[in-house]
């Protein structure tokens, strides 16, 4: 699943994201290994506590993020925040949360796109086009496999924006033509 819908009203939406139960497999999987290792090692105990802290740390590292997404057209603002459990131990303190404020008259477009995942495959999800040309992910990981629920997502913030996306590209196509014709004027 990539983002479920937390709550949703004519002027609010809020998305959230979990990590999914591959990375809480993940993170099981890697502190077993740590487990095992210092409970059949002939070691010392400190050895023995290494092992188990060592593993724990690689299996925090590997854990996903939980992100959230709110839309809110009274504010016009859109609130992307990223909690890190791994940055938030590193550093003891709110330094785990990351937020990014866009204005909603700045959201132009919303498309879904490809990333490749190292040894999985292709992953998919939102991107938010802007006026200024940036583009910026709606979420920091992609989603592995589903590009239904991803789209689906994607509808939902367009419907909710009131981002008609057709009329969008037909009028950057517009413009392009318009350009080239002026373009094949002057020559």
């Amino acid at each position: 699943m990539y983002m479920r819908v937390e709550s949703r009203t004519g002027t609010y939406l809020h998305l959230k994201r979990s990590p999914s139960i591959r990375a809480w497999s993940l993170l099981v999987g890697i502190s077993s290994v740590g487990l095992a290792a210092a409970y059949y090692s002939t070691d010392s105990f400190a050895w023995k506590l290494f092992y188990v802290a060592g593993c724990l740390f690689v299996a925090i590292q590997n854990l996903e993020e939980w992100e959230e997404a709110i839309f809110d057209k009274r504010e016009g603002k859109a609130i992307l925040k990223t909690f890190n459990l791994y940055k938030r131990l590193l550093t003891l303190s709110k330094g785990g949360q990351e937020q990014v404020v866009v204005l909603l008259s700045e959201i132009r477009d919303i498309s879904v796109g490809e990333e490749k995942v190292r040894y999985f495959g292709k992953g998919y999800l939102i991107v938010l086009r802007l006026v200024t040309g940036i583009s910026h992910p709606l979420t920091q990981s992609a989603v592995l496999g589903g590009r239904s629920d991803v789209e689906a997502v994607a509808k939902l913030l367009t419907t909710f924006l009131d981002l008609d996306a057709a009329g969008f590209h037909s009028r950057v196509e517009e413009d392009s033509s318009e350009s080239e014709e002026t373009l094949d004027k002057d020559d």
